[in-house]
This record gives structure tokens, C-alpha cells and sequence, in this order.
């Protein structure tokens, strides 16, 4: 494996990590809570807000991670990233009381807060081929999305809450280490730019307008994906009783939806580096109320089938708003960018597990929840009007892409 290719793996392991970590409590919070002596009626709800902090953190801690990316080194943060995520879980897994797992989670939030604006700007480095570059990395990090509630799933089936914190953090030190040798080797190169990425000296024309647009779409975007990745693993083991109640089987399934769903971000991704962006994320954005509303009236087979295609179209918006973002704003002002848009996008995704735990809380039930964010996804239509359309020759696809 060349050079180029061993730094993307890198870079989509630690996709793939980053969301299998913020999501290992999502599945564990409800042993977690029986662990701790609450009721099993509330224990679910009682824990969410104890990952709240986690969540905020992992969109708020973006910009500190670019400034320091930009001023010290992005290879040396992606290090940080993998043994800072990995010694945060471990040492969540030693908590005694559901404060100590928020402090724990806390600490897992700001080192999980590095990857997507430093990583993700060293995905886009290069032009060409971006679109397939983000598809694929985006479905890396699904992929860890759907690998936390299977993983979860089956530690908690046959040990408890606390292996499921401090195996994959053992994993990622190691994994870190390994990256620190790359590095040193010397081996470590970007793609080379191309001719529109060398060309790209400033912002491109209509960006105020795109970049408005895009702000609502990642708003709208992390209310949606925040509570979707959330609350599935829990709502599929009370919604699908004529399927399984088995929490091994029910974290199967979620993890089946995520894990399919995710290939959508590569198809998307080919297709952005071929077509205009914008009806592409019109049909995105416009499956989403229809599939999240369907999974409001369903159960067992009927919800399972509606959240895979729900998943879909949430998954397939992620390597868009990246995308846009690469074709208005110039390298040496990506990873600020990038850290403002995830900022918003996780620390709103975080505010909706409040909406959700409050929903929950009062007795509304997982249909309420998708009731709410098939409301919210709609936004993600009218953000996507407002847009610009491209025109031009300097917002038509990279030739490089398409050769």
C-alpha cells in the first residue's frame, strides 16, 4: 500500500472510531443506569442527560481543535485524537456513579471534538476526486456509527457496560501509536492539488449566500442526525417486540441499518463529483420528513425498513454539505470552516437529545421524537432552495473528477 493510500486509511479509521466512541453510550446508558440502581422504567431517560455535556463538547471543542491544527501540525492532532479518545474511554469505564460517566464522557468529547476538522481537511486536501473522497470517508465513519450499538450490543449481552468503554480504547492508543510511526517514517503526503484547487486563491463567488444556506442545512442537519443516531438502539428494542427484545438482537439490527445506510454517502459522493450539488441535495433533503414521519406509524418489520431508508437519505446529505463547503472556501481556511459547521452541526445534535429526553420524559414516546425531527428535516428543504445555483465555470465539477 503506497503512502497516500496508508494516510486515508488512517484518516477513515479515525472517522470510524470518532463516531463508535460517541456512540458506545447510546446503547451502554441503560445498563449503565440499572448498574447505578435507578428504576428500569426511567433509566434510560434519567442517563441521556449525563451525555449531553459529551455531545456539546464534541461539536464545541472543533474550532480549539483547528486553531491548533493550523498553528502546530494536522498529523500530530490526529495522533492527540486516537490516544486522547482512547485514554478518555478507558477511563469512563472506571466510573462509579452516572456523574463520573458524564465527566468521563466530557473528557471523550473534547478529544473526539479533533477529528472531523482537522481529518476531514485532510480528506478534501488535493481537489480531484472530493466528492468519492468524502462518500467514502463518510462511510468509514457510518460504519462506526452502526459498529457501536453491534459492539455494544454484545459486550453488555455477555459482560457489562464497563468492557464496552475500555476495549475499544486499548484499540485506538494502539492505533495512534501506529500513526506516530507512519509520521516519523517521513512517508506521509497529501494528494497533489489540482489545477482548480491551485487556481482557488480566494472565496468563491456567491459564498456568503452558500455558506448562509449551509448553515441551516448543518442546524437543521445535527438536530436530525444527532437524535437519529442516538435514539434508534433504544427505540428499536421497545418498538420491534414482535421482532426480538433480545438487547444483543435489537443492537444487531440498529447496527444493520446504520451499516447499509451508510453506503448511500459513496453513491452521493460520485454523483456530487459529476452533477451540480444543488438538486442533488433537494432530493436528499426532501426523502428525510417523508421516511422520519413513516417511522412514526411503524413497528418491527414496517419500522426497521422505514429507518433504513430513513438512515439513507440522513447519511447521503453528510458528503454534500462537506462538498460545498470545499468549493466556496480555500484550503488555508478549511479546517476553521469546517470547525464553525461541526461546531453547530453537533452541538444542536447534542440540544436534541434534550428534546428528545423531555419527549420521552413526559410520556410522548419514540413516535413523538420522529414526529419532531420529520418537522425539523423539513427546514433542510427550504435551506436547500436558498443555495445558489452553480454557475459558471468555476463551480462546474473538477475536470480531474471525471476523467
Amino acid at each position: 500500500m503506497n503512502a497516500q493510500k496508508l494516510r486515508f486509511l488512517f484518516l477513515n479509521v479515525g472517522h470510524f472510531a470518532d463516531h463508535l466512541f460517541m456512540l458506545i453510550f447510546a446503547k451502554a446508558a441503560f445498563s449503565a443506569g440499572l448498574a447505578f440502581g435507578l428504576a428500569k422504567d426511567g433509566a434510560y431517560a434519567e442517563m441521556i442527560p449525563y451525555g449531553v455535556p459529551s455531545l456539546i463538547l464534541f461539536g464545541a471543542g472543533a474550532p480549539l481543535a483547528a486553531h491548533l491544527a493550523d498553528k502546530w501540525n494536522r498529523n500530530a492532532m490526529i495522533a492527540v485524537f486516537f490516544i486522547g479518545i482512547g485514554l478518555a474511554s478507558i477511563a469512563t469505564s472506571f466510573a462509579t456513579s452516572p456523574l463520573q460517566i458524564g465527566i468521563g464522557l466530557a473528557a471523550l468529547g473534547v478529544f473526539a471534538s479533533i477529528y472531523h476538522p482537522v481529518g476531514i481537511a485532510m480528506v478534501v486536501q488535493g481537489g480531484g476526486n472530493v466528492g468519492w473522497r468524502l462518500g467514502a470517508n463518510g462511510v468509514w465513519g457510518n460504519l462506526g456509527v452502526a459498529a457501536a450499538p453491534l459492539i455494544t450490543g454484545f459486550v453488555l449481552a455477555d459482560y457489562d457496560w464497563r468492557l464496552a468503554f475500555a476495549m475499544p480504547g486499548i484499540v485506538s492508543i494502539l492505533i495512534g501509536l501506529s500513526y506516530i510511526g507512519f509520521v516519523r517514517s517521513g512517508r506521509v503526503r497529501p494528494p497533489q492539488a489540482t489545477a482548480r484547487e491551485k487556481a482557488q486563491v480566494g472565496f468563491a463567488p456567491g459564498w456568503k449566500r452558500a455558506l448562509l444556506a449551509l448553515a441551516m442545512v448543518v442546524a437543521a442537519g445535527g438536530f436530525v442526525f444527532g437524535s437519529m443516531t442516538f435514539v434508534i438502539p433504544r427505540m428499536f428494542e421497545v418498538s420491534m417486540p414482535g421482532v426480538s427484545v433480545d438487547i444483543a438482537v435489537t443492537g444487531t439490527l440498529a447496527a444493520l441499518v446504520y451499516a447499509v445506510a451508510a453506503w448511500a454517502q459513496l453513491a452521493v459522493g460520485r454523483i456530487i463529483d459529476r452533477r451540480r450539488i444543488k438538486p442533488v441535495l433537494l432530493f436528499v433533503a426532501a426523502g428525510q420528513p417523508v421516511m422520519i414521519g413513516l417511522m412514526a406509524t411503524q413497528s418491527d418489520y414496517g419500522l426497521l425498513a422505514a429507518s433504513l431508508l430513513a438512515m439513507a437519505f440522513v447519511f447521503g446529505q453528510i458528503p454534500i454539505t462537506d462538498a460545498v463547503l470545499t468549493r466556496y472556501v480555500p484550503d488555508e481556511w478549511r479546517a476553521k470552516a469546517l470547525s464553525i459547521k461541526f461546531m453547530l452541526n453537533l452541538v444542536i445534535g447534542a440540544l436534541a437529545l434534550l428534546v428528545a429526553q423531555a419527549i420521552l420524559a413526559a410520556g410522548g414516546g419514540f413516535e413523538t421524537v420522529m414526529v419532531v425531527l420529520a418537522a425539523a428535516a423539513v427546514f433542510i428543504v427550504i435551506a436547500a432552495l436558498m443555495l445558489p445555483a452553480s454557475t459558471g465555470a468555476e463551480m462546474a465539477p473538477d475536470p480531474a473528477a471525471v476523467e
